[in-house]
């Protein structure tokens, strides 16, 4: 029997392998299906605050998305890493805005650009279950950040990836936080 930690690094090394083997046609047609079934199925009420991300290591390219949703009405904002151990913070952001380095290989807002708290995240992954739960790369900043969020007030936690992403189990402890959809290139659902 693998212990947690295992189990995690062994799925995460599965699902960034299998990320990482899509080819640039598949990606641009994900991205396609993305927007499409945000358009079809709507998992955000409109107007709200929605954090995206900027796509890293072969994650789906959700920047249609957000241009989607800033159409609607949607004010957006983008994560920034505050440092080890801390939760996400959450910088204003509009399409065509320029972005400065962060860690970890993200792009993020200005420190100039106003801080706001998201109704609704848009959160990456590298495998997601039918039960909400996530898996990311290992820092724990989302689920902290959710945590801190959810004790706040109420948000709705919208993991996005891949449709391959979903998987049968994904390994979870009791700090890990669980999404409330899943979006993909091909559904969008809620997560029980």
């Amino acid at each position: 029997m693998n212990s947690l930690p295992d189990a995690k690094r062994i799925l995460r090394s599965a699902m960034l392998a299998w990320r990482q083997d899509l080819g640039e046609t598949e990606r641009r047609v994900a991205a396609d299906g993305l927007l499409a079934t945000l358009r079809r199925e709507r998992p955000i009420g409109m107007p709200a605050v929605v954090s995206g991300f900027w796509p890293i290591r072969e994650e789906i390219d959700i920047r249609p998305v957000m241009i989607e949703l800033f159409n609607q009405g949607c004010q957006l904002a983008l994560p920034v890493v505050q440092g080890r151990g801390e939760p996400l913070l959450f910088r204003a952001w509009r399409p065509g805005d320029s972005l400065e380095a962060g860690v970890f290989g993200t792009l993020q807002p200005s420190a100039r650009c106003e801080i706001v708290e998201p109704e609704a995240l848009l959160v990456p992954l590298l495998a997601c279950d039918g039960q909400g739960w996530r898996l990311g790369y290992g820092g724990g900043f989302y689920d902290r950040t959710l945590a801190g969020l959810r004790e706040r007030r109420r948000v709705t936690a919208i993991g996005v990836g891949f449709d391959a992403q979903l998987v049968p189990e994904v390994p979870h402890g009791p700090d890990d936080q669980c999404l409330d959809w899943l979006l993909t290139d091909r559904r969008a659902c809620a997560l029980v």
